[in-house]
């Protein structure tokens, strides 16, 4: 997938309409494109506040002018058969189609979800926003928020990690791409640096390797923040040298 495509993914991301190929590749290029992980954020917010639309039921003489029109519009006759689209034509077509797709969802915000297909999209952007990772909103909020910073973190392989911190939300995200799995029976840990303190701050997914994740508490007077291998279900204080010690970015 070329560069160009990815930046067009921004809305089916936020939907969680990508395949699994779709989104590792997409979530490897968000690391290292500051606009995408902006647009990202603010889609990603647009899609939780679609829960708060009102659905109105459409007036019935609305309904019989539409019923009535259907029966007088011509349909667009055929234009003959149409020419094979390359690969790359056909491809760009379904991007477009699924960025149509996350635009018709924020007009329908914007609407008050007064018409009933509104309604059905937003319920159905929803239901995927909920099946997705659990804090969605709230990492959409540290990395849309106006005075967020990012720092580029140190990681063993080939992994690439940034930290996002915003002091007016009191929170931050740590964004990865690429990071080998942890050891059978291992997990990840996060932890807060409170000068030389180490306070956990949650437990990766040990299942993916490509993940944006929100650090568990307030960032507070932490200078920076590390990571360890600890056993499944993680512990109090670090039992190993950390893989990385990163300050956070002023």
């Amino acid at each position: 997938m070329i560069t160009a495509d990815l930046h067009l993914l921004t809305g089916a991301y936020a939907l969680h309409a990508l395949s699994d190929e779709e989104r590792e590749a997409f979530e490897r290029h968000l690391v290292g494109c500051e606009a995408c992980a902006q647009e990202t954020a603010e889609l990603a917010a647009t899609v939780a506040r679609l829960g708060l639309a009102v659905s109105v039921e459409p007036r019935r003489e609305m309904r019989e002018r539409v019923l009535g029109r259907i029966t007088t519009v011509r349909q667009e006759a055929p234009a003959g058969t149409p020419l094979l689209r390359s690969g790359r034509t056909a491809r760009r077509g379904r991007l477009l189609s699924r960025w149509a797709l996350a635009a018709c969802l924020a007009a329908a915000t914007a609407l008050g979800g007064t018409a009933v297909w509104q309604h059905q999209r937003a319920e159905s952007a929803l239901a995927q926003a909920h099946r997705a990772e659990q804090g969605t909103g709230r990492i959409a909020a540290v990395l849309a928020a106006p005075d967020a910073r990012t720092r580029a973190v140190s990681l063993p392989g080939n992994a690439l990690g940034t930290v996002v911190v915003s002091h007016g939300q009191d929170k931050a995200v740590f964004v990865v791409s690429g990071m080998a799995h942890a050891p059978a029976g291992k997990v990840y840990q996060l932890w807060f640096d409170d000068g030389g303190t180490m306070r956990s701050a949650g437990l990766m997914n040990p299942t993916r390797s490509d993940q944006a994740v929100l650090l568990r508490g307030a960032v507070d007077g932490a200078s920076g923040m590390g990571i360890t291998v600890e056993p499944a279900g993680g512990s109090k204080q670090p039992t190993t040298t950390p893989l990385t010690l990163t300050p956070f970015p002023a």
